[in-house]
Order: C-alpha cells, then sequence, then structure tokens
C-alpha cells in the first residue's frame, strides 16, 4: 500500500498499522524489510509501526532469524510475528431489509454476532451509523480491540463501482452518489473493503462452502430481489462498473410492471420472493411472509411448489444463456430461497432444455451450502483479501 497524503495523519497511521498486521497474520513471521518490501510503506513507516506493535506486545520478534533478501550474505534479518491472538476480521452484510454483522478470528471462527431487521433501500446514512454502531458493541461482546482487527469487509444490496467505490444505481435509490466504503470507514476509523452482496455470497461459497475448489462458477442470490455472482478462472467478475451478473434484471415483457431498475418487465419483477409471496397469498386464509412459503414448501404444498417451480423455470431461462456463455462447472443458488428443492428444480429443467447440450450436460446445479450465511461469510473472506480495493 503506498501513502497517501490525504485524510488525517491518524487515520493513515491506522489504515497502515492495519497493513502490517494483516500481512504478518497471513505471512509472517517477516523481517522488517520484508514488511517494507511487501506493504510499499517506507522503511521510516515500518519501523516506527513495528517499534509500536512491539510496545504494545501485539508483534513478537522471534529467536529464530530470517535469511537475508536474495540470498545475500550480509547479518540475518530478525524476524516479526504476532503475539497472542493472530487477529480478527469482521464482516458487515447488509441486505435490503436487514443488517448483520460478525467478527470472527482470521479462519472464520465466529466469534460474536449482531442482526437487526431495517429498511435500507432509502435511509443509507441511518443504516451506516447503525452499522457502526453494530460493529463497536459486537467487538466489545468478544472483548476484541479495534487495533487487533486485520479486515473489514462489506456487502451491499447494489451495484458497485470498482473504479469509486460508489453506488450509482436506482436499484437503491438512497445510496446513489455514496461511496458505502468510504463513509462506514469514516465511522469507524479504519479501511473497508466493500462489494456488492450477489459478489460476496458467490466468494462466500467459493471460500467456505459449494463452490470450494471451483474456477468458473455462477453464485445466484435469490431473495428479495435477484442477482448473481460471477466466478472466472477462480476471481469475481465484476465488469467494468460493477454491474456484472444483474440477471434480475433481463427483460422479459416489455410491457411488465415497473422495476427499481427503471426498466419494465425485469426478471425479479416476477421470481422475487416477495412477488412469489404475492402470487400466492389469495389461494391462502392466513397471511403469508417467506419464511412461511418457504415452510409450505418443504412440507410439500401443491400451489407452493408449483410457484417456485415456474420461477425456477423463469430464472433458469436466464442463466441458459448466461451459462453459453462462460461455461460454469457449478450453478449455486443461495439466498432465502436457495434451500427451495422446486425451485431447483425449476432451473434444473430451464437449463437442460435451453443451454447448449454439452453445457447443460457438465453443470451442477445445487443449493449453497452456507444458505443466507453467504454474503456474511463472503464479507469476513473479503475482509482478509489482502488485494481487495479498500476505502480511503
Amino acid at each position: 500500500m503506498t501513502e497517501p497524503g490525504q485524510g488525517s495523519l491518524e487515520r493513515l497511521r491506522l489504515t497502515n498499522r492495519t497493513t502490517v498486521l494483516d500481512l504478518l497474520a497471513r505471512s509472517g513471521p517477516l523481517s522488517r524489510a520484508d514488511v517494507t518490501r511487501a506493504t510499499g510503506l517506507s522503511r521510516t513507516t515500518v519501523s516506527n509501526l513495528v517499534r509500536e506493535l512491539l510496545h504494545e506486545e501485539l508483534v513478537a520478534e522471534s529467536a529464530d532469524r530470517g535469511q537475508p533478501h536474495k540470498g545475500g550474505s550480509g547479518r540475518p534479518p530478525t524476524l516479526l510475528s504476532l503475539r497472542g491472538l493472530p487477529g480478527a476480521v469482521v464482516g458487515v452484510d447488509i441486505g435490503h431489509r436487514h443488517v448483520r454483522v460478525v467478527v470472527a478470528e482470521l479462519s472464520a471462527t465466529v466469534l460474536a454476532e449482531q442482526s437487526v431487521v431495517l429498511d435500507v433501500d432509502h435511509a443509507a446514512k441511518v443504516v451506516l451509523d447503525k452499522a457502526a454502531e453494530m460493529i463497536r458493541a459486537t467487538l466489545a461482546e468478544c472483548d476484541v480491540p479495534i487495533d487487533r482487527v486485520v479486515g473489514f469487509g462489506m456487502g451491499v444490496p447494489g451495484p458497485v463501482d470498482p473504479r469509486t467505490g460508489m453506488i450509482t444505481s436506482a436499484i437503491l435509490p438512497g445510496w446513489i452518489g455514496l461511496a458505502p466504503a468510504d463513509e462506514l470507514s469514516a465511522r469507524i476509523g479504519v479501511p473497508v473493503r466493500i462489494d456488492n452482496d450477489a459478489n460476496i455470497g458467490a466468494l462466500g461459497e467459493l471460500t467456505f462452502g459449494a463452490a470450494q475448489g471451483l474456477a468458473d462458477v455462477i453464485y445466484v442470490k435469490a431473495a428479495g430481489g435477484l442477482g448473481a455472482g460471477l466466478v472466472l478462472g477462480g476471481q469475481l467478475h465484476r465488469g467494468a462498473t460493477g454491474i456484472a451478473g444483474e440477471i434480475g434484471h433481463v427483460r422479459l415483457n416489455e410491457a411488465g410492471p415497473v422495476c427499481r431498475c427503471g426498466n419494465r418487465g425485469c426478471l425479479e419483477t416476477q421470481v422475487s420472493a416477495p412477488k412469489l409471496v404475492e402470487v400466492l397469498q389469495p389461494a391462502h386464509d392466513e397471511e403469508l411472509t417467506v419464511e412461511r412459503m418457504l415452510e409450505l414448501d418443504r412440507s410439500g404444498d401443491a400451489g407452493v411448489n408449483r410457484v417456485l417451480d415456474d420461477a425456477g423455470r423463469s430464472i433458469g431461462r436466464v442463466l441458459a444463456d448466461l451459462s453459453n456463455h462462460i461455461n460454469p462447472a457449478a450453478i449455486v443458488v443461495g439466498g432465502a430461497m436457495g434451500q427451495s428443492t422446486a425451485l431447483l428444480n425449476g432451473i434444473r429443467d430451464s437449463v437442460d432444455r435451453y443451454a447448449q447440450p454439452d453445457i447443460a450436460a457438465t453443470i451442477r446445479i445445487t443449493a449453497g451450502a452456507l444458505g443466507e450465511r453467504a454474503e456474511v461469510m463472503g464479507a469476513l473472506a473479503l475482509a482478509r483479501d489482502v488485494t481487495a480495493v479498500t476505502s480511503g
């Protein structure tokens, strides 16, 4: 990381400190020279940070010596490593109707978690204030000081421009023009890494779940909205402006209902979880919710099974075309509806029918292993990723 001349000196110090701790957590033990080369910080900055971390007993000097750089004949350098606990990571999952914060060890073992129901789409600053409050409370709950955290990752339910970190899409009307990672970073005083919710869901399943070991995957988040995270060659594919994978906004009917993206007849207007509840409600005396719809699906309710199967077929039709373009090894379905057998069967039927036969024959279509936790686990994976885009 370079040393930009912007922001307060304290924030710059915390940013550089997090970078050094992050590096030692993943790659230690390292010499001071190794840290300088790996981070791009100056020798003086690294020396000052190491002195501070040694004084606070967060870092220790090893009795073992390293090898001189490039096989030189000089005195072997002293190696540095983290003392005690290797640090922690924080994941923030912001959905259309919730905020979830998790503190975990670097192994992704969860130490503490908080979740609240919140209307996210139209209240960006309220949501970010709440997320900052939850981060502080969750860290306090598991007695982890913020300077022990080596990375913060956040997902938001809309496209994030990778060039600017800003929300520019009408999908999140209350967030347009904001850079959420910068906003949250300003509230907690440390850098934050960000991506959209479908991408971090894909990252969660790729790192911890059903997509482990696969290089080419379509992750579908089927919940209050519909989106996809694309993994190509083992890496997330975001597109030029961060909008890759927005399958929910493929237009199926030009005369259809207006979508929140501004178009008409998008796939999401037909198959999002709230829309399916609306379709089913007239056939039920009780008030349906998404959770109740899925309970009825699991119990074999014929009407619910039919509606979810139809929804799967519509989603599968779009996924078949996408599969013809990228030839994935798997389609992993997550979100609230990801565990629906009827939905998965509908997707499978459409992919078999509309994708090129040799492509369809090799695609594994499966429910995500992490369920609705894919996004928060992906945020933890993002927090551990030293190559990810960081705010500030």
